[in-house]
């Protein structure tokens, strides 16, 4: 009984495990030209027109960088200040 019990520890901490990496590995951060932020649940690809470059979730500007987060919810990018849904 007691091997039962840390097989299933076992099995819930590597399902934990997996859970946070699948969901963290997923995620990116996007800019734009103008300087504007946002995540996004997954790195999409988007087309060189739109001028934004995705960068992965753990990605931090420099410190002479200067961004702003400008968050928003579905697909899409920030142009000229307003958000454009693809």
């Amino acid at each position: 009984m007691r091997e039962f019990v840390k097989l299933g520890a076992a099995a819930a901490l590597g399902v934990t495990a997996l859970a946070i990496a699948a969901t963290s590995a997923s995620a990116a951060i996007v800019c734009n030209r103008e300087g504007a932020c946002w995540h996004v649940p997954r790195a999409e690809v988007y087309r060189p027109e739109f001028g934004v470059v995705v960068h992965p979730n753990s990605w931090r500007w420099g410190p002479r960088e200067h961004y702003v987060w400008r968050e928003h919810p579905g697909r899409g990018y920030w142009r000229n200040g307003v958000w454009v849904t693809f």
